[in-house]
Formats: C-alpha cells, structure tokens, sequence
C-alpha cells in the first residue's frame, strides 16, 4: 500500500494510486481529544493492512458524524451515488426493494469512508458471496453499567462451553462498555441455523447462572444482570469489527485479545492514539481466524 498527503492541512490523500479529497480536515471529531478528521483518516490508513482482512467481502452500515460525536449522527446502509466509482457496492434484497451497500475490499475504500467522517463501520457477519450464510457467530456481552468484572466471568464461562462443543471462540473489547466472543463458521449452515444456534447456548448459559447472566432484552428487566446478546446474528445485522474507532470520548478502538488477556485492563484500554504500540509488541491476534472455521451439525 503506498499513501502520501499532499497539502498542508492533508486535504488530500493518495492510497494506491487513488486520490482521495479528505473535505475540512481540521474538523475536531473528538472536540475534548483534539482529534481531527485529519487524524481518523490517517488513523484508517495506518490500520488498513491489519482491519481491512476482516472487512474484506461484508456488506457495511455506515455511522457518520459530520458533526463530530458531539454533534448529529446518523447510520447509512445505502451506498448513495455521490460515492466514486472505485468503492465497491452490493446489491442486497430488503422488504419492497434493494439497498446498495458499500463493501470494504481495500485501503483507499476504508480511507475514504474516513474522509466523509465515518467514525465506525459496521460490518455483516457474512460476506457478499453467500449473504445467507454466516462465517461468524457473535455473543454480545453487555453488563449493566461498568461491571466489567462480570464480562470477565461471562466470557469465561462462554469460552469453556463453546471449547466443549468443539468450537473456536475469539475474543474482542468493544471498545465501549462490554465485550464480543466471536465464533468462526465454514458457512455449512444457514442464519436462521445459526441464529438459533447461538440463542440456545445463550439461553443455556442464563439459566446456568440466573443471578448474573440474562437473555431478557428489555432493560428495566435485567436488573444487574449481563445481557447475552445474540441479536447481531439475524440477517443483514451488523457488529463493530476489530480496530473500529468508537465515537466514545478517547476515542476507544474495538480489540483482539488472547484469551490470557482478558484480566488486563477494561474494554476500552486501546484507542486510536495506543492500538499501533500494541500492534507494533504483538501481532494480530485473529489473524488467522479462518483457519478455525468449523460446522455447527456436530456442537448442534
């Protein structure tokens, strides 16, 4: 990947022989942090060789702020014709029609979505070819407040059970309060399969622990509960991927861990100005995530 700006005030960008027109690159994006549009593209080019394989093939959801996180928001699956040529689409059936997603293949792609203050993709659990059939399965860890301790011992508990089913499950930091365990599937089953997969061992796993853990979906009846969300395994959902900024003051950034590391530190310990000195110390750890892909016919 070759990059170089050009301009004082890096409005421009060229990735890979594309040229990219990064529009009011001084716009404070995190106004407490001091952290520019400037300095989320530059951040999305950095990053690109070790995010990009994980967007790489999955329809996006965009979440802009053009505003800045303290401004106006708003999530953008229609990949609008404003958008150059080069930047990949999909077309995906929904109710009365279709939608045209953008799909993240390469740099200048995932720079671009920077330049028009895409703070965060969010990326489908199944790639273009097979949009029917998920290569991951996620469990959404989400604790009452800031009881990381609880996410902790939820993702312990949900790592033996899932080991014990013949399963290969990775570990992330949201980059916001909780944490994901993500699953990889040789797309042998179907979303409706894995949808039901994933509420079953979630179910499993609440009335294990009654006291601590719940599927119930309705806040006001969690009480200090961890909610098990396994809702980001229906069709055309989305999840953070890993290395997405957060539009969280801090700018916190979404992170594989080894399993080791869940004792260290909460869910938003790396962020856009940390995660290169972690890179830089330890690689990728889902790196080769794929290689772990398995069926759901034997754990079912």
């Amino acid at each position: 990947m070759a990059a170089r700006a050009t301009g004082s005030a890096r409005s421009e960008v060229l990735v890979d022989g594309r040229r990219i027109q990064v529009p009011r690159p001084e716009k404070l994006l995190f106004p407490r942090d001091g952290i520019t549009k400037a300095d989320l593209v530059d951040y999305y080019l950095r990053i690109a060789p070790v995010m990009v394989p994980h967007l790489r093939g999955r329809p996006l959801m965009l979440q802009r702020f053009p505003d800045g996180i303290e401004g106006k928001s708003f999530y953008q699956k229609d990949a609008s014709d404003y958008f150059p040529d080069w930047v990949r689409r999909v077309e995906v059936p929904k109710a009365g029609g279709t939608v045209d997603h953008v799909v993240c293949d390469d740099a200048a792609t995932l720079v671009y979505l920077a330049s028009q203050a895409c703070i965060t993709p969010h990326a489908w659990t199944s790639r273009v070819d097979r949009l029917d059939r998920p290569d991951r399965m996620i469990f959404d860890l989400d604790p009452p407040g800031e009881r990381f301790d609880l996410v902790r011992r939820a993702a312990r508990e949900l790592r033996r059970l899932l080991e014990g089913l013949g399963l290969a499950p990775f570990l992330m930091t949201t980059g916001s309060r909780g944490a994901h365990v993500v699953v990889p599937l040789d797309r042998q089953d179907d979303v409706d399969a894995v949808r039901v997969f994933a509420h079953a061992v979630a179910d499993l796993m609440a009335r294990r622990d009654p006291s601590r853990l719940t599927i119930e979906q309705r806040k006001a009846k969690r009480g200090e509960r961890l909610f098990i969300d396994v809702m980001r395994n229906g069709y055309a959902q989305t999840a953070v991927p890993p290395y997405a900024v957060r539009p969280l003051r801090g700018a916190p950034v979404a992170t594989p861990l080894d399993w080791r590391e869940l004792g260290a530190g909460g869910p938003q310990r790396h962020s856009l100005r940390t995660i290169f000195r972690r890179l830089a110390r330890k690689p990728d750890p889902w790196a080769a995530i794929d290689r772990d892909a398995r069926p759901l016919h034997g754990p079912r």
